[in-house]
Order: structure tokens, then sequence, then C-alpha cells
């Protein structure tokens, strides 16, 4: 297998370059002072309560955008024409060949929000939890396809079934695909898949005496056998 790419380490050289200079340094010190009490990764963002000046933690995000479904359909092209690529996406480390197309590195891409004060972009507690997800992803580079909105899961399955479809011997018509044989089910009397207890409780309430009933009970029953021949 290829040696890993730091994928926590580009994500910070990305996320330094669309910030204010110098702030991501201070998420560095929060982190090291216990004051990231805890985080999360979802689809679209990664979210941590941050222990600040104020009694109450701050809630401290980098959003990150999600895939757009045609750079999801480069990202599988790119696994599918390089040999070993999916095995190394299974295995849980996406090798660098795949940066350009995971990794998020504009501010198109990336946008920080903390409901603490201050307005620097990002704040020491937003940049505390870019820190801490940049060292899980050095260890864990799969979630960075979490945040970015791809299911690890559907991504191999896309990628399996592009390489069925791309068999030059398969026949993209179905002209010499065997069907299975058309069901042959048993003729049965129509008035068998009716419940008579019903169908009688029926013609009583809608009869003005039981002569009646039995009478449409025997009408019912010509006409089902003139349907069955």
């Amino acid at each position: 297998m290829r040696s890993a790419p730091r994928w926590g380490r580009a994500l910070l050289a990305a996320i330094d370059r669309v910030g204010e200079p110098g702030r991501l340094a201070r998420g560095r010190a929060v982190v090291r002072g216990g004051q990231v009490l805890s985080w999360r990764a979802e689809p679209g963002v990664v979210v941590g309560e941050v222990q600040g000046s104020q009694p109450r933690p701050f809630t401290a995000a980098l959003v990150v955008r999600r895939l757009r479904e045609e750079e999801l359909e480069l990202l599988v092209e790119e696994i599918r024409a390089t040999p070993g690529t999916l095995a190394e996406v299974v295995a849980g480390a996406p090798p660098a060949s795949l940066e350009p197309l995971l990794l998020p590195d504009t501010a198109a891409d990336l946008d920080f929000d903390c409901t603490c004060p201050d307005s620097a972009r990002p704040c020491r507690h937003v940049a505390a939890v870019c820190h801490v997800f940049a060292d899980r992803l050095d260890e864990h580079p799969r979630d960075l396809l979490t945040v970015r909105g791809v299911d690890p899961d559907t991504l191999i399955g896309a990628v399996e079934r592009e390489r069925e479809n791309e068999d030059p011997a398969a026949d993209p018509y179905g002209e010499g695909l065997e069907l299975p044989a058309l069901p042959r089910p048993a003729p049965r009397p129509a008035l068998n898949d009716l419940d008579p207890v019903l169908l009688r409780r029926a013609l009583r309430s809608t009869a003005a005496d039981e002569a009646v009933a039995a009478a449409g009970w025997k009408d019912l029953a010509a006409l089902y056998r003139a349907l069955e021949e």
C-alpha cells in the first residue's frame, strides 16, 4: 500500500490560507488546555463544545461544503481508474491521489461559526475544533468522506457497479439475457376469493328481508359462474 498522506496537516494548511493569518495557531493552546469538551463530525460540519471565558461553553463549527453530484462522479471515476485505490478507501486510508477531489481548500469550501463574541475567522474556539479534527484525520482519514457528505458504503457500491457495467462483452440491450420463466398461476373460481360471511352480511344489510338477500346471493353466484366460462 502506498504511504498515506497527512490529511489533517493538509486540511490545516487549507484553513490557514482561507482564514485570517495567525488565527489558527491559537486553537492549539485551547486544545492543550483541555477546553474542547466534546466534538463530532457530520456531513457538512465539524462541531464542538469549547469552554471559553464564559461559564457556558461555546458551540464552534467548521463548516465544510459537501461534494456536488458531478464532483462525486469524478471521485468514482478516479477510484476506478487507479488500481488499488478502492482497497485503500475500504481500508480507511484514501491515497494522496484523491486529495484534489476530497480536500476542501477554498473559501467556497470552508466557513467558520461560533457562539462566542469574537468575530475573527476563525476564532480560537473554531480553531481548536479544527485542530482536534485534523488530529483525527491523520489517524482516520476516512472521516473526511463523512464531512464532504460522502457515504463510504455508497461510494464503494457506485465504483463496483461501474466496474460491472464496463464489461465490453456485456449486452447493453439485454438481447442475450436469459429471463426467468413467467409465473403460471392456477385458475381459481372467483367465488373462492370472496369471504362468503362478509358478502352475506352485506346483502342482509341492504336487502329488505332474508328472501331478498338469498335471491341476491343466487344472482351473484350465477354472475361469477358466467364470468368463469
